[in-house]
């Protein structure tokens, strides 16, 4: 495939991305924004996903799209090891 059709190919995906979780609420959002708080404002590994679905009663899959959620609106960004890190809401650098 041709860079500029892999490009447009991917417009769609990226474009749903922007979309809230499926079966998430406001309410939802908020509570794992705070969760992610609490726990340094980085998902990384199990000892920060674990305290997050207790927090929230969210499942894993509803956390990891939220995640691409909040990095689609720019309000978290991927780290180098391939979690994800708040920069918006409580995790915002001059909150």
């Amino acid at each position: 495939m041709r860079p500029a059709a892999a490009a447009l190919a991917a417009l769609p995906l990226a474009a749903a991305c922007a979309l809230p979780p499926e079966g998430t609420t406001e309410a939802d959002r908020a509570a794992y924004d705070a969760a992610v708080a609490s726990v340094g404002c980085t998902l990384a590994a199990e000892a920060d996903y674990a305290p997050v679905e207790l927090q929230t009663g969210l499942t894993r899959q509803q956390i990891m799209d939220i995640s691409r959620y909040r990095v689609a609106q720019e309000r978290a960004v991927r780290t180098p090891e391939g979690g994800v890190r708040l920069t918006g809401g409580p995790c915002a650098p001059d909150a």
